[in-house]
This record gives C-alpha cells, sequence and structure tokens, in this order.
C-alpha cells in the first residue's frame, strides 16, 4: 500500500547528499504539442507545460519526468533506458498491446514488441514517436517497487554482471 502522498522517510545513511525524494527524470521529444498528445491520450498521464521549452509528466506519484523540445537534436536511446508504466491486470497489459497496435500511426509509435512474461513481470515495450522506450507491464504481487527494496540486494557485486562486458548478451526483443 501506498503512503499518503507517496511520502516514505528515506532511510538515514551516510551520504554526503541527504536527499528526501527522487524527483525527476527528463527525456526529449521532437515536438512538445505531438508528444503530450500521446502522453495523455495514449498513456493516460498527466502533463503540464511549465516551461517554454518544455513540460512536466507524472503519475500521481511525487516525481515527474521533464520532456525537453529538442526538434532534430534529438538522441534516439536503447531500450535498457525505457520508461515503465504498471497496469492492474495481465488482461490490461494485453489491451494496452492491442491498442498499441491499432494506434500505431495515430500516436506515431514506431515499434511494439509481444508480451512477454519476463524479469518477474508480464509486459511489453514500445517506442514512441520520439524514440522514447516504455514497457506496459503488470506485477502479479502488486508494487515490484516495494518488493525490489523489500527484498534487498539478491547478487554480490562481486558476481562478475556489475561492468560492461564484451561478452554480455542484451535482453532481445521481437520488433513487430
Amino acid at each position: 500500500m501506498l503512503p499518503e502522498n507517496c511520502r516514505v522517510e528515506p532511510p538515514k545513511g551516510r551520504s554526503l547528499v541527504k536527499p528526501f525524494c527522487l524527483s525527476h527524470g527528463t527525456l526529449e521529444c521532437y515536438s512538445l504539442a505531438a508528444s503530450r498528445r500521446f502522453y495523455e491520450e495514449f498513456l493516460g498521464l498527466e502533463v503540464v507545460r511549465h516551461a517554454s521549452p518544455s513540460m512536466a509528466v507524472r503519475l500521481g506519484m511525487r516525481f515527474h519526468i521533464i520532456c525537453v523540445e529538442v526538434g532534430d537534436q534529438l538522441k534516439p536511446v536503447h531500450l535498457l533506458n525505457h520508461w515503465g508504466v504498471d497496469v492492474a491486470t495481465r488482461a490490461e497489459v494485453d489491451e494496452a498491446y492491442a491498442n498499441a497496435l491499432q494506434h500505431k500511426e495515430e500516436y506515431g509509435i514506431r515499434q511494439v514488441t509481444k508480451p512477454l512474461d519476463q524479469h518477474g513481470v508480464y509486459s511489453f515495450y514500445l517506442v514512441d514517436l520520439d524514440h522514447n522506450w516504455w514497457e506496459i507491464q503488470h506485477y502479479e504481487n502488486g508494487f515490484l517497487h516495494d518488493d525490489y527494496f523489500d527484498f534487498g540486494d539478491r547478487f554480490s557485486m562481486q558476481d562478475g554482471h556489475c561492468h560492461g562486458r564484451e561478452d554480455e548478451v542484451l535482453p532481445r526483443v521481437e520488433v513487430l
């Protein structure tokens, strides 16, 4: 269960910075107007234009994404740099997948992968009009965020997979 206003007291640590929340991230877009339509109408996110070249995007919690219009200076990102959107059921993943395929042209969706059971969730990925990857997922046990941190470290930092080894294989996705 999420706390009121999604406020959780951070653990007191030995870090030099004493943050009280992780507040935002950024992504790039070609056009604020086109991207806003995708965020609001397709993904169901709340959007406000707070500055001339940018807008803030959120979904309830005390975290937001700043979308910055950069036009032709946009740099596409890899699937590993994706944003996650959780839905309540597997059926809602399937419905979102069907909608992504049906409305691909309307919203400028570039690619859609098939839904799979992977890394503990049922999900699929899509690439938006700005080359940003989104994962639409359902986690059977509720809120994956809590479980990640409640379970704690499951692997040692010395397990050999903490750096970009040349023989390391990136996740494969089937693009439609």
